[in-house]
């Protein structure tokens, strides 16, 4: 998994990273987790952190897409490097886009019906933790802009300016589920909406700032790097 090819070694980090992802994806995907979410909202909730904020943050530090590239044939890279760079990818990898899938599908599943239908489906159950997955992921991606190559090409004020969105976005959120007991017909008792609505008010804000960290972390350590390669060259 760390060896691309002969002599060159993956970053232990990266690998760290990776493994801290899958694992956090698979205790929340266990059956006895699956069971818990299903009939308490709390679990729900702590799943539904794990799967669409903490696992995704570690999967993109770890750069799969970066690993994949240096692993491939040069004919599949070069065609995942299309993908990469294809219109589509821009679009919905642009931080304002990302903000919306993600935060977006939040207010939609908890504020109208649509959270009451997947406890009764199990397709869009599962397609709703897919979504999480996946929206997360590029959220972080988005906003990090790295350490897999950015599709797009947003400011550093535009990323954080969505990070930001995201913070209040999902602070105004957990307040409305508190106060107004969304989401509504669903067969939780009130304790458990608020309690649930306060595990997402703070740990969606303890899983930002981590965002927040690896941000500033990633964008000071560039910043220095290009400053050394100046000095170096002007030496």
């Amino acid at each position: 998994m760390w060896q691309w090819r002969a002599g060159h070694i993956w970053s232990l980090w990266r690998v760290a990273a990776w493994l801290a992802g899958c694992m956090l994806l698979v205790q929340a995907l266990t059956p006895g987790a699956m069971l818990l979410a299903h009939h308490d909202f709390r679990w729900h909730m702590a799943q539904h952190l794990v799967i669409g904020m903490l696992a995704p943050l570690a999967l993109v530090l770890a750069a799969p897409v970066t690993l994949l590239l240096r692993s491939l044939p040069v004919k599949a890279a070069r065609m995942l490097t299309a993908l990469m760079r294809s219109g589509y990818v821009r679009f919905v990898s642009h931080p304002l886009i990302a903000l919306l899938l993600n935060v977006g599908a939040m207010w939609l599943l908890y504020l109208t019906p649509l959270y009451l239908a997947s406890l009764e489906s199990a397709w869009l159950h599962a397609l709703v933790h897919v979504h999480f997955l996946l929206a997360g992921y590029l959220f972080c991606w988005s906003v990090l802009a790295g350490p897999d190559q950015a599709a797009h090409s947003a400011s550093f004020r535009c990323r954080i300016a969505a990070l930001f969105l995201s913070i209040a976005a999902h602070s105004v959120l957990a307040k409305l589920m508190y106060g107004y007991l969304w989401p509504r017909n669903v067969p939780h008792d009130p304790d458990q909406i608020r309690a649930a609505a306060q595990l997402m008010y703070y740990g969606g804000d303890f899983a930002e700032v981590l965002l927040l960290v690896a941000l500033f972390t990633m964008t000071f350590s560039k910043h220095g790097s290009a400053q050394q390669l100046d000095a170096r060259a002007n030496a």
